[in-house]
């Protein structure tokens, strides 16, 4: 019981401090594509997300906390005097940086836990970031082919 009431404290922190980081960050540094968040072309403008994953059938679902940190909401187009497409864009990048970051938080579990809660561990960070990373790659597609 102890490990697990560290494990859920250790992910509040990591998931306040990654959110807070990114959502503070300027939208410049945050538009910076990086190996990781470029778009490439085997995703095939965002099709491989709808054929792969069924992506339109539950990205509603995905819970939107782009304004749990100060950031923007993403599920609404921004006006004009917000940025519009462009910041949707961006703020989609964000949220896909943020997830990814927090992903990328999970082996450190490997410190204190024991090999079957370090892997509950594991199945936990894979389902709480990667649905939110493959709707926000589906969307920048989309949003690229705006653009």
């Amino acid at each position: 019981m102890t490990t697990f009431i560290i494990n859920v404290v250790a992910w509040v922190v990591a998931g306040t401090i990654v959110g807070t980081w990114r959502a503070r960050q300027s939208l410049e540094g945050v538009a910076r594509m990086g190996p990781c968040t470029r778009l490439r072309s085997f995703e095939r403008n965002g099709e491989l997300y709808v054929r792969l994953f069924r992506v339109r059938a539950w990205k509603r679902l995905v819970p939107e906390a782009g304004t749990w940190f100060g950031g923007m909401s993403k599920r609404r187009l921004p006006n004009v005097h917000e940025g519009g497409l462009q910041r949707l864009a961006v703020e989609s990048l964000r949220a896909e940086k943020t997830h990814l970051t927090t992903l990328a938080v999970t082996p450190v579990f490997v410190l204190w836990n024991d090999p079957v809660p370090f892997l509950a561990n594991v199945c936990f960070s894979l389902v709480v970031n990667v649905p939110p990373i493959v709707v926000t790659r589906f969307n920048r597609h989309r949003l690229a082919r705006l653009a």
